[in-house]
């Protein structure tokens, strides 16, 4: 059996998990671990018992041995120069989500793993949920007949959106919705989108990062193909759920609900009431088994490289990705819709609209 050396370079939530799924892994011969705050790094290397750990990514880069590394950091801002570096290094790289904030970051990252022969992925986890994998295979299959429609309609609890919005200023769409808009796009393969519509409404996290507390979008495909795609993260703390999630696909010979709201598993305590464990979108390690996409998407990486297969998520759709939610802020801002892709007016109106943001 091949083994390698791997790294994950920021171990909080989602880096964590991964640095815990890989230590467990036969396929890793030595893990690494990097993390700016020492309290974590050594929480995190106590767990995981890694070959080292450091408190700066450079020692990842400088060390040969490493071939594939998890770049798992915030703020978001940190991931194009990060992994930039990781691919120049030649190291293949996943990265999470967004592939960066600037699209000629993300054509910048591609054309190195390109070059480079490098695998790249962006960690779409849930692509990895059985039920959203369910769906690709009956509209492959042809059950569904032509797809008409999707709707999607994903809501976080405040204190997760407070959590994620705190450390950067970014809209809903950008950092909840982006997952429901890649798996639609992988869903309705090979078609590609050429209209946004978005509309947003402020509340809650307004004074919080200057948000929207929950944000719309219609997308229309070149097919024909209606994408709707609602995302927010303004449910009450006293809700019972950290991410609930409802899809609709509708189609000429048939139609699939997925019921992703994670009412399946009801705890109920005098101390906190009623909880939906398990509900977070990355998933948990319960025990011996690990609860949803993260786990099963870290090791399906780790696979890619080592029997050189192809990524189940290209760095190009990725991108297609980002400038759809670019386009999506950009149509709640002026309340028009927004072809793609992008012109060069409308980088430019996305640019003015950034710097006046930041």
């Amino acid at each position: 059996m091949k083994q390698v050396e791997v790294a994950v370079i920021g171990t909080g939530w989602c880096g964590g998990i991964r640095a815990e799924t890989l230590a467990r892994s036969a396929l890793v011969d030595k893990l690494h671990i990097c993390e700016i705050r020492p309290d974590r790094l050594a929480e995190v290397k106590a767990l995981t018992r890694p070959a080292s750990a450091t408190l700066d990514y450079r020692d990842i880069l400088k060390n040969p041995d490493i071939s594939v590394v998890y770049v798992c950091t915030t703020p978001e801002q940190n991931h194009y120069p990060i992994t930039r570096d990781c691919l120049k290094a030649g190291k293949h790289v996943l990265l999470e989500k967004p592939i960066a904030l600037e699209l000629w970051e993300a054509d910048e990252l591609i054309t190195l793993a390109k070059r480079g022969r490098l695998k790249f992925t962006i960690g779409y986890s849930q692509r990895f949920n059985p039920k959203f994998a369910y769906a690709k295979k009956q509209i492959t299959d042809g059950a569904l007949g032509k797809v008409v429609s999707v709707m999607v309609s994903r809501h976080l609890n405040r204190g997760l959106g407070t959590k994620i919005a705190k450390r950067v200023k970014l809209s809903p769409v950008v950092m909840e919705s982006t997952h429901d808009l890649d798996f639609v796009f992988w869903l309705l393969e090979p078609a590609q989108p050429v209209r946004v519509y978005s509309q947003g409404a402020y509340g809650y996290m307004q004074p919080i990062n200057g948000s929207y507390d929950v944000m719309w979008s219609l997308v229309t495909m070149d097919d024909g193909t209606m994408v709707t795609i609602g995302g927010g993260w303004n449910l009450p703390p006293s809700y019972p759920n950290f991410c609930s999630t409802w899809v609709e696909i509708t189609g000429t010979e048939g139609a699939l609900v997925l019921d992703d709201t994670h009412r399946d598993v009801w705890l109920n305590t005098v101390a906190e009431g009623t909880r939906f464990p398990m509900s977070t979108m990355p998933g948990e390690r319960v025990d011996h088994v690990f609860a949803g996409q993260m786990g099963p998407e870290t090791i399906h990486f780790l696979e890619s490289c080592i029997m050189d297969r192809p990524v189940m998520v290209t760095p190009e759709s990725a991108r297609i990705v980002m400038e759809t939610y670019t386009a999506a802020d950009l149509s709640a801002e002026r309340n028009e819709p927004v072809d793609l892709p992008l012109s060069n007016a409308a980088l430019s109106a996305v640019a003015e609209m950034a710097g006046g943001k930041r």
